[in-house]
């Protein structure tokens, strides 16, 4: 037992001495145990007890089964939902998923003992303070993620356990304990039996962390080559190029450390080389060339994001950031609404960070001019947007009714003449108004 003071949620302090009142034993459990010793803020609060299911649904005017039969019952108050789950043993594991059975226990000890690591086995009630079994706060102190138990009982349970370790590393900053680490690279394959959708919720945690760079790590305990074999090829792929000091691999992890943490832009810069070693070509100098990387990398990582089941609108930007991201663009204006045109302003400004973040990764070969360039390009941006310049249909000054009214005549023809009327006005947005336009399309008739 620790004296530590966690404060508690009125609500989770509510829930746990309802049950107490009656006989029953309850905690907080887990990860908000950890973060609150730590002295984050809690995302949830999840609470354990020896109350049966029933014996919880009893006690509470709102709830509803969120997994009874795994013992979790969601306890509604003030319209927020809290889970409460029975303490429980978990029988054998047949698939490194799911146990085969779930048994109900009244043991908090034989509860904690089935948790992945220390730092998430512990528990906390007013009455008694933390328990901690396993030594989970002395890890804290270490810095260290260490199994519950033996550490390949542990994974072979639930594969998923093998990323988590390496994501909890990334977000706290936490070395592997040496045990764990070995049982992590002996059982990486069996990952494969882990659905697509875990894989990438765990994944997208480590990359949106402060310490993306902690995707080499996963790369040495032989976890990509499961997950994402196509990142294992970057870190083979040498760069013999004056613009690069790095293999493929070592270039996307600098990179990722230099953009903001946003899943758009890190899952950009990890997957925005991604096809050069298919791509690479060494001419009679020795010297590497990647031509057409970026189109074929844009394939390539849509692929990528479909196969671990990303939504649709992540796709599509992280995509478009890919095929752009090698885009040497003048800062002319017509040039950049064009660009406009095809990204939007959002995301346009998200490939100047892309940009930016691809240049300091490389060698000081020529970095000056290009973070010049790129600067210069974000001032032509800001004048088009000030100056509210046309780049998109929308606002033109000509619809497709003006067309028709015109007698151009319904079908492909209106589409074709409103996107020459739009050309001429990207390269001078003097020429947006209605006569200009007007006279513009009357020649192309």
């Amino acid at each position: 037992m620790e004296n530590r003071k966690i404060v508690l949620p009125e609500n989770v302090k509510k829930i746990i001495e309802t049950l107490q009142t009656h006989g029953y034993e309850a905690y907080a459990v887990g990860g908000c145990v950890r973060d609150s010793i730590l002295g984050r803020i809690p995302q949830d609060w999840d609470i354990t007890t020896s109350a049966m299911p029933q014996e919880t649904k009893t006690l509470f005017d709102k709830t509803f089964d969120t997994g009874i039969e795994h013992g979790t019952i969601t306890v509604l108050l003030d319209h927020e939902g809290y889970e409460v789950t029975t303490y429980r043993i978990d029988g054998k594991y047949e698939d490194n998923r799911h146990p085969k059975e779930v048994t109900f226990t009244r043991s908090l000890t034989e509860d904690l003992l089935r948790r992945d690591f220390t730092i998430n086995a512990m528990a906390y009630n007013n009455e008694e303070g933390i328990v901690d079994l396993f030594e989970g706060i002395q890890d804290l102190q270490r810095k260290v993620i260490r199994c519950v138990g033996n550490p390949t009982e542990r994974f072979s349970e639930d594969a998923l356990r093998i990323l988590r370790a390496l994501r909890f590393s990334a977000q706290l900053g936490f070395k592997l304990d040496p045990a764990t680490l070995d049982a992590i690279i002996a059982l990486a394959p069996t990952l494969e039996k882990i659905s697509a959708e875990r894989i990438r919720v765990e994944l997208n945690k480590l990359l949106i962390s402060k310490r993306p760079e902690y995707m080499e790590a996963v790369y040495e305990a032989g976890i990509t080559k499961i997950v994402l074999p196509e990142f294992d090829e970057l870190m083979k792929t040498p760069q013999n190029n004056p613009h690069h000091c790095y293999n493929v691999g070592e270039h996307t992890i600098a990179a990722l450390q230099h953009v903001p943490a946003d899943p758009i832009l890190r899952w950009t810069m990890l997957l925005h080389d991604i096809a050069k070693p298919a791509c690479r070509t060494t001419d009679e100098a020795g010297i590497d060339h990647f031509k057409g990387h970026a189109p074929a990398g844009e394939k390539m990582a849509k692929a990528i994001l479909r196969r671990l089941k990303f939504d649709n609108e992540t796709i599509r930007q992280v995509a478009a950031l890919i095929r752009w991201h090698d885009c040497r663009m003048a800062p002319e204006k017509p040039v950049i609404r064009r660009i406009l045109n095809k990204l939007g302003p959002e995301l346009f400004e998200k490939l100047m960070i892309v940009q930016e973040a691809d240049t300091m990764a490389k060698s000081l070969y020529q970095r000056e001019e290009t973070l010049e360039r790129i600067g210069k390009v974000r001032e032509c941006v800001r004048e088009i947007l000030d100056d509210g310049d046309c780049f998109t249909l929308k606002t033109l000054a000509v619809s497709g009714k003006d067309l028709m009214e015109l007698g151009v005549p319904k079908g492909p023809k209106i589409g074709e003449c409103l996107n020459a009327a739009l050309e001429e006005v990207m390269k001078d947005p003097v020429k947006n108004t209605k006569e200009y336009l007007t006279e513009y399309v009357k020649t192309l008739m």
